[in-house]
């Protein structure tokens, strides 16, 4: 049965592919916004800063001219409380009891910070335990915190799963593709859940996806947390990362191997290592209580303007950041002024298509950099009931090197979504292509994650690697450029050479599923069996019919 409604999805939706690729995406659209968003004048869009005000006030202004509403009751906003922390006068982290007393220099060899809403942080000679990669998992029989106690402890983290280096998807954490147990906020999490003081990553360039430049230009700085009751303070009193060459010499100083202990953890059964040096480090703490803004317009249903398909991006970047040649703002062209060029752009060509059946809100958050806090504040507050919410596509980060001949789902094989974008790329004569890098953990870094955990299912795809001009290689050393020379740096600003072909090439797919979905008033895409999200989308659904 499955099987064939599936089927019918898919010819319904090949169907409509080339009728709905008109209106034109606006390629100057694309270019105007993105060239205003990442000029210096808005100081890289951090979310509570004046940077900000004119970043939202772009926005409405863009989208009352594209012709959408007011999405939130009247309003173009959706508050969002947010605390800002920045720590100040951080100490150096230090361990001793082993070897050879270490001093880890703050930025250089590692990054502190807090969760915790308050006035300073203290952390001293607190027990060290190696706690492999901080996984908690007892649907796989998987626990690297069984048989230790790490309260009041400082634990030391792997980054990334235990099967990250097996190549293909065999292994207890679905192999090179990582899982939410990965990535850094739920290591942080579960750290905490179990009482530790201070959790601390050890940085590798290659499962982490990132330089450790990154890592400096993200953990500096003033870092934003929403605003909620009890401060955080059932959080770890420090969380934070530690270079590769630091960690490896606190381990010989501990009379341990990293290496070989890093091995060991990439079995079943792994147990904890004291090892046996306590560390201490402290900070005072800069607070700031302020709202950041969601922006939301919506074009309303005609039939069912109760249920509503979404198209997100977030505004927000890192705002001033580590200088580089004397240029200390993070521009964020690509990351995600285009993003929210794209959002802009299919506002314009939905509003001259004319309103669907269902509605079609636009929805511009805050503070995807700082761990997705607006789509995930707007997720547990919708103004739009998730329940009712049929689905959409999130865009983060647009293709401006040129068509390709493939598209890749990210984080594929979970969501009926995938089976509506599938013929509307093979329209365009693209193929899907399995994700370059799954190990990097592309599908929980981004908003659409905040609504996927509360079962509305959304596309997360783009572009993939394979490039009309140059093929694969060209494609990839691209990617790889971006990444190493431009992702969180100042160097991320907008070229006017950008080739958008392969952008309105993704758009046009997104545009297609858009209009199917909020036409369609029989669709419901749910989540595969399979997906860890579709328990919660079927007691959603159950509730409105």
């Amino acid at each position: 049965m499955r099987q064939a409604i599936l089927a019918t999805l898919l010819l319904s939706a090949a169907g409509v592919a080339t009728a709905q690729t008109k209106p034109a995406i606006s390629v100057e659209t694309l270019k105007t916004v993105t060239q205003t968003l990442a000029s210096d004048a808005y100081e890289g869009r951090a979310p509570t800063t004046p940077g900000e005000d004119k970043t939202v006030a772009y926005i409405v202004e863009r989208f009352k001219a594209a012709g959408l509403k007011p999405g939130n009751k009247g309003s173009w906003f959706q508050d969002v409380p947010m605390v800002e922390i920045t720590a100040t006068d951080v100490q150096p982290m230090t361990f001793t009891g082993g070897a050879t007393p270490l001093s880890l220099a703050y930025r250089t060899d590692m990054v502190a910070g807090t969760y915790r809403v308050t006035p300073g942080i203290a952390v001293k000679d607190s027990e060290v335990v190696f706690v492999g990669y901080g996984i908690t998992a007892p649907e796989k029989g998987w626990d690297d915190y069984a048989g230790v106690d790490v309260r009041g402890k400082t634990v030391v983290i792997l980054v990334n799963d235990a099967d990250w280096q097996v190549q293909g998807r065999e292994g207890p954490f679905e192999g090179r593709a990582m899982t939410w147990y990965g990535r850094w906020p739920y290591k942080f999490e579960n750290a905490a859940k179990h009482g530790a003081a201070a959790a601390i990553i050890v940085h590798q360039t290659e499962p982490a996806a990132y330089p450790w430049a990154v890592v400096q230009s993200s953990w500096t700085g003033p870092q934003l947390e929403l605003d909620e009751a009890g401060d955080h303070m059932d959080q770890s009193q420090v969380i934070g990362w530690i270079q590769q060459a630091s960690a490896q010499a606190l381990f010989r100083s501990a009379g341990k191997d990293l290496d070989a202990l890093t091995r060991a953890a990439q079995t079943k059964g792994f147990k904890a290592v004291p090892l046996g040096v306590k560390m201490s480090t402290g900070f005072a703490n800069t607070i700031r209580r302020q709202a950041s803004k969601n922006v939301i317009g919506v074009l309303p249903g005609t039939t069912a303007p109760g249920e509503t398909v979404l198209y997100s991006g977030h505004w927000d970047h890192l705002g001033r950041c580590d200088a580089v040649d004397g240029d200390d703002i993070c521009n964020g062209a690509a990351d995600n002024a285009t993003g929210i060029a794209g959002l802009v752009a299919l506002a314009e060509a939905q509003v001259k298509a004319g309103p669907a059946k269902r509605s079609i809100a636009f929805l511009a958050v805050t503070a995807e950099e700082s761990g997705l806090l607006g789509s995930r504040y707007y997720a547990e507050h919708p103004v739009f009931p998730l329940s009712r919410t049929v689905g959409g596509v999130n865009m983060d980060v647009l293709n401006v090197v040129g068509p390709v001949k493939d598209f890749v789902l990210t984080g594929a094989g979970k969501s009926e979504i995938e089976d509506l974008a599938k013929p509307l790329v093979a329209a365009q004569g693209r193929t899907i292509s399995p994700e370059a890098n799954p190990e990097r953990g592309s599908y929980y870094r981004s908003d659409h994650f905040s609504f996927a955990k509360l079962g509305v299912p959304m596309l997360s795809g783009g572009s993939g690697q394979d490039q009309v001009e140059g093929g694969v290689a060209a494609g990839h050393a691209a990617r790889e450029d971006y990444v190493a020379n431009r992702y969180h740096k100042p160097s991320d600003e907008y070229d006017p050479n950008w080739n958008w072909g392969g952008a309105i090439q993704d758009l046009n797919v997104y545009y297609a599923l858009g209009r199917k979905l909020a036409d369609d008033t029989g669709l419901w895409p749910n989540w595969y069996p399979t997906a860890e999200f579709r328990a919660i989308r079927d007691q959603s659904r159950a509730k409105t019919k």
